[in-house]
């Protein structure tokens, strides 16, 4: 059954169809400073794109990831203390690969090198209003149950 993801900035929310009907969703929060695809804008990008890698399969819920390497550490309030201005990505990480020359792929506007995520967050983060650094936020019991749905090569729609 193929399916797809479609994000909606607007309404800050992912739907998981299969053969276009939707089968799940799940609030998000999307970037602070809106849509762009400029490397460097902390934007998230428009288009279409497709899941390159699943990152953190069977990973505990909360595992801290830096660099797309689980760091050994859960997080937690206390953690979140020690290292206040860290933007975490917990649990899972579908990195996405724009689709488009030009819009969201390759040179200055190329999502995979922009390591745009949809990734997990603490539950501290509001969920539907834009407060990421350009990748897509999900609560972490709702990244894993997309996850375990979707395989590398799911398209990625990313609208207004």
């Amino acid at each position: 059954m193929p399916s797809t993801i479609l994000i909606q900035i607007a309404t800050q929310q992912l739907q998981l169809l299969v053969n276009e009907t939707i089968v799940a969703q799940f609030p998000v929060s999307t970037a602070q400073r809106g849509v762009g695809q400029q490397q460097g804008s902390l934007q998230t990008p428009l288009g279409q794109h497709y899941i390159r890698a699943k990152i953190g399969h069977n990973a505990p819920i909360n595992s801290v990831f830096v660099a797309r390497r689980p760091t050994g550490e859960i997080y937690s309030p206390t953690l979140a203390q020690a290292y206040p201005d860290r933007d975490w990505i917990l649990s899972r990480i579908l990195w996405l690969c724009g689709c488009e020359p030009g819009i969201n792929r390759l040179g200055s506007v190329d999502t995979f090198h922009r390591y745009i995520y949809i990734h997990g967050t603490p539950d501290t983060e509001p969920m539907g209003i834009p407060a990421s650094h350009g990748c897509i936020r999900m609560r972490n019991s709702d990244l894993v149950e997309l996850f375990d749905r979707v395989d590398c090569g799911t398209l990625v729609r990313i609208t207004l």
